[in-house]
């Protein structure tokens, strides 16, 4: 089964970083976020990867065109014309297909285009700037026996501020930090998708979230996978720092390698 990842988008809510990079190639330890989302699809025994480009395709591009490089200690001999020599290579079992889908091009818009990639099988599809410890082939098996046309992952993510209760009076009668679930069930990402979903786009600035899905939860194909694991989003500045503290601590749930 093929993993589609969505990775052109701007990413404006993080422009620090994305004003010299796409947001799925801003780092979490010594890696982009991209890689630790296919790692997390590779440890399930997923290798073939489509990347879905748009801004700046070229920086996604030459990574994957350097990954030697990156990920292994080299010898460049200039003596034998700049010839390089790659030792202890360290590179995953990986195929992964490039595609630029164009810089204003929506989500759906983006799944349009690699439609002749997938060869008509159901596949696995996820958002570049997300991290999770979901269980890929619970999350398969789950897709199979609900007959949908999509399955989605749902997710409780933690709330920023804290909730209170208040009595007549003004007084509050309770106080909790940050509740996990205070805004319920949100999409989380990671889809298993059924090739018929391509009857649903329309085109270039057709948004995933809004025409096709909601299209299929009114025929009731829409099926939601509850994860109650670790789950985050890569909006903000304080996502990436929260992202980078796990990973420096040994604490990163999303790493099931």
């Amino acid at each position: 089964m093929k993993v589609v990842i969505l990775a052109g988008g701007y990413g404006t809510r993080i422009s620090e970083e994305s004003i010299f990079r796409p947001k799925p190639m801003v780092e979490i330890g010594e890696y982009p976020i991209l890689h630790h989302i296919m790692k997390c699809y590779s440890s399930y025994g997923f290798y073939d990867f489509i990347i879905c480009c748009g801004y700046k395709a070229n920086v996604i591009k030459e990574y994957f065109a350097n990954y030697f490089l990156h990920t292994s200690d080299v010898t460049f001999d200039f003596r034998e014309g700049g010839e390089m020599e790659i030792h202890s290579n360290k590179a995953e079992p990986w195929r992964v297909t490039v595609v630029d889908t164009g810089l204003d091009t929506q989500t759906a818009g983006r799944i349009k285009k690699i439609e002749k990639f997938i060869n008509s099988e159901p596949f696995l599809l996820t958002y570049g700037d997300g991290l999770a410890d979901v269980n890929m082939h619970e999350l398969i098996n789950f897709h199979r026996t609900s007959q949908s046309i999509v399955t989605l992952t749902a997710v409780q993510p933690s709330g920023r501020f804290g909730a209170i209760d208040i009595e007549e009076g003004n007084m509050i009668s309770s106080f909790k930090e940050k509740p996990k679930g205070d805004v319920g069930w949100v999409n989380g990402g990671f889809f298993v998708c059924e090739p018929a979903i391509f009857d649903y786009i329309d085109g270039d600035y057709t948004i995933w979230e809004r025409e096709p899905l909601e299209k299929i939860a009114e025929i009731g194909k829409l099926a939601a996978f509850r994860h109650h694991g670790f789950w985050s989003p890569m909006d903000t500045v304080r996502d990436k720092a929260y992202m980078e503290s796990l990973w420096k601590n040994g604490d990163a749930p999303w790493k099931v390698w």
